[in-house]
C-alpha cells in the first residue's frame, strides 16, 4: 500500500514538473516564480517590468491596469528581501493637473550611493507621452514625489541606464511618430542634473528601445528592437560620445522589446523573442563579442501563438546570478534566476534558433 501510495506520488510531481517547468535541458535556472499571483492585485493586466538588486535584495516595478493605454493604468513595485517578494504596492499614478493619463514602462536603476531611481512614462501614448523619475533612499519602502524629466528629454525608455566611466548616467531611448522611430541615446550626471542627448544616425531602420553592452577595450554596443525583423545594432568607440550608423544584426525581431546585459566576466547575454512573429517564444542567448551569438536558454516555448512573453529585463547581481523578468500573457511577470556558470550553449546560425 506505501509503496503503490510513493508511486502515485511520484508519478504527480514528475507530471508537474514537467508540465509546469518551460527550461527543458538545462541545469542553469536556479529558480522560476510569479512575483505574485493575479488574486493578490487588483489590476487585471500588466507589462513591461524592470528590476534592480537593492542593498537587501531585489525590487522589480511593472505597469498595470485595466489594459494598456487606459487611464487606470498606475505604476507598481514589488521587492525581494530573504526569499519572499512582497505584496506589490502602486508607487505612482498618471495624474496631472486634475486629468488622468495611462503610465507606461517604468525603469529601475541604482545610483552610485545605493538610491534606487524609479523612470517611468506619463501621457494617452508614446507619441506624446512625458518622462518623470522618483528617487527611493531605502530600498524601495518610501519614494520622494514625482520630478518631470526637462522639456525635450525622456529619459530610459524601456531598458536599463548604465554608468558610464566617467560618472555620467546614459540613457538609451527613442522617440515615435506617425512617420518614423528613431533611438537617440540621453545622460546627465548622478544627481540627475546637465542633462544631454546624443544623437544616432538610424539609417531609416525604424528602431526603438535601445539597450547597452559594454566591452573591455572600453567599446559600447546598442541592441535594439525594429521594425525591420532583425535586431539593429550600433558601436561607440569613444565612451558613448560618437556612434556608427545602426545596421541589421542577423538575430531576429518580432517588433517587440529586448534586453542585454553585460556580464562580470565580460561575456555579453541578451533576452529576446527569437522569431519575427508573435510573443509566443522567448529566449536568452549568450555572445563573447557582441556579433556571434549562441542560444542559451528557452525561457517559453508556446505552441499558442496567441500566447505572449514579452519585454524581458535582465541584470547580473553581485552574487553571479542572472535575474530576468518578463511579461507572462499580460497577466503575470515572471522571474527566472539563471547561473551562468551552468549554461550549455549551441550557435545560432543565420538568426535561426537551434532544435533542442
Amino acid at each position: 500500500m506505501k509503496k503503490s501510495i510513493l508511486l502515485i506520488l511520484s508519478i504527480f510531481i514528475t507530471t508537474f514538473i514537467f508540465a509546469e517547468n518551460p527550461f527543458k535541458g538545462t541545469n542553469a535556472i536556479v529558480t522560476f516564480e510569479y512575483i505574485y499571483q493575479q488574486q493578490d492585485v487588483s489590476f487585471p493586466s500588466c507589462h513591461a517590468s524592470t528590476i534592480t538588486e537593492t542593498k537587501d535584495g531585489l525590487i522589480s516595478s511593472w505597469f498595470g491596469g485595466t489594459e494598456e493605454r487606459n487611464p487606470d493604468v498606475c505604476i507598481y513595485v514589488a521587492s525581494k528581501v530573504k526569499g519572499s517578494w512582497s505584496k506589490p504596492i502602486l508607487v505612482a499614478d498618471g495624474v496631472q493637473e486634475e486629468k488622468r493619463f495611462p503610465c507606461w514602462n517604468p525603469v529601475l536603476f541604482t545610483r552610485a550611493d545605493g538610491d534606487i531611481v524609479l523612470y517611468y512614462k506619463v501621457g494617452p501614448n508614446p507619441r506624446t507621452w512625458w518622462g518623470f523619475y522618483k528617487i527611493s533612499k531605502d530600498n524601495g519602502k518610501t519614494w520622494t514625489s514625482a520630478t518631470k524629466i526637462p522639456d525635450n528629454l525622456l529619459g530610459p525608455i524601456k531598458n536599463k541606464p548604465v554608468a558610464l566611466t566617467n560618472g555620467k548616467i546614459l540613457y538609451p531611448t527613442s522617440f515615435e511618430t506617425a512617420e518614423k522611430w528613431n533611438i537617440y541615446l540621453e545622460t546627465s550626471d548622478q544627481n540627475l542634473g546637465n542633462w544631454q542627448k546624443i544623437a544616432i544616425d538610424n539609417n531609416n531602420l525604424n528602431s526603438i528601445q535601445p539597450t547597452v553592452l559594454f566591452y573591455k577595450d572600453g567599446t559600447l554596443q546598442l541592441l535594439c528592437r525594429s521594425r525591420n525583423k532583425n535586431i539593429n545594432e550600433s558601436w561607440s568607440k569613444d565612451n558613448g560620445l560618437t556612434w556608427s550608423p545602426l545596421i541589421p544584426t542577423q538575430l531576429p525581431n518580432n517588433n517587440s522589446g529586448i534586453d542585454a546585459a553585460t556580464l562580470s566576466d565580460g561575456k555579453q547575454i541578451l533576452v529576446f523573442n527569437p522569431i519575427i512573429k508573435g510573443r509566443n517564444k522567448l529566449a536568452l542567448a549568450i555572445s563573447e563579442n557582441g556579433i556571434n551569438w549562441n542560444a542559451a536558454v528557452l525561457l517559453e516555448n508556446d505552441q499558442n501563438t496567441d500566447s505572449e512573453f514579452s519585454y524581458p529585463a535582465v541584470i547580473q547581481t553581485n552574487d553571479g546570478l542572472i535575474h530576468v523578468t518578463y511579461t507572462w500573457n499580460r497577466k503575470l511577470i515572471k522571474h527566472v534566476v539563471i547561473n551562468p556558470s551552468l549554461l550549455k550553449t549551441k550557435p545560432i546560425t543565420n538568426g535561426i534558433w537551434p532544435e533542442e
